[in-house]
């Protein structure tokens, strides 16, 4: 678990914003608490779904002054680490997967002086990321398949999570750990108390059943955290 009374870091995913009033929904969820700024990276080759490139973390930055968490599920990644680090962001997050030497992916994303991320799959064995602790700022667990945004959560990842909480508190690891994938308010009682430092959350913040407000924003994102 997260020390006592440290506050848990909810980063709304921007694929479930309002993409046509992106500035306005960025500035929304600032006010209303958010710590940072996610942003899914797909390609539609390594997950079945096309997003963003550099260009959109880096319209991000001039606006905004919150870390900006880049997950990229693309493949491969070497040839654009340069472009997204130009652009601006404070994570990137990448799947072992997809690099055959994702040692190395992360000693170049590091060269740049920004954080280094794994994330895994509900499918991915959580040894995988074990020769990569040493490299490491934060650890993604994927509660969904990634690919597309209002997925049903899924419960049996955060085995790996319980796990991965034990050992970085037993090693004091300064590594993170993030949980995307249908998080909520129902769900994210038992993600924190699996041990999670950072909740993203993008289909229940950005509800498509209610329109875009500063108060509604605030409300779900206070909800996560109790």
């Amino acid at each position: 678990m997260p020390q006592f009374g440290q506050k848990t870091i909810i980063a709304p995913s921007l694929l479930s914003a309002d993409l046509l009033n992106l500035q306005h929904e960025i500035d929304l969820i600032t006010k209303a608490g958010a710590d940072w700024l996610h942003l899914d990276i797909m390609d539609g080759h390594f997950v079945p779904n096309l997003t963003f490139g550099p260009d959109l973390v880096h319209q991000i930055k001039q606006v905004s002054k919150l870390p900006i968490d880049v997950h990229l599920m693309i493949s491969p990644i070497d040839p654009f680490i340069d472009a997204f680090a130009k652009a601006g962001a404070s994570y990137l997050t990448i799947h072992p997967e997809a690099e055959f030497h994702p040692y190395r992916t992360l000693q170049k994303i590091k060269s740049h002086g920004i954080k280094a991320g794994i994330a895994l799959n509900p499918s991915s064995p959580i040894e995988i990321v074990y020769p990569l602790l040493e490299m490491v700022d934060l650890i993604l667990i994927m509660t969904v398949n990634p690919g597309f945004s209002g997925q049903s959560f899924l419960s049996t990842p955060l085995g790996k999570l319980k796990v991965l909480r034990k050992l970085i508190d037993s090693h004091k690891y300064p590594i993170l750990l993030e949980v995307d994938g249908g998080v909520n308010k129902i769900t994210a009682k038992e993600i924190i108390e699996a041990g999670a430092d950072v909740l993203v959350t993008g289909h229940y913040v950005f509800s498509k059943n209610q329109p875009s407000s500063l108060e509604t924003y605030k409300s779900r994102i206070e909800d996560l955290r109790k």
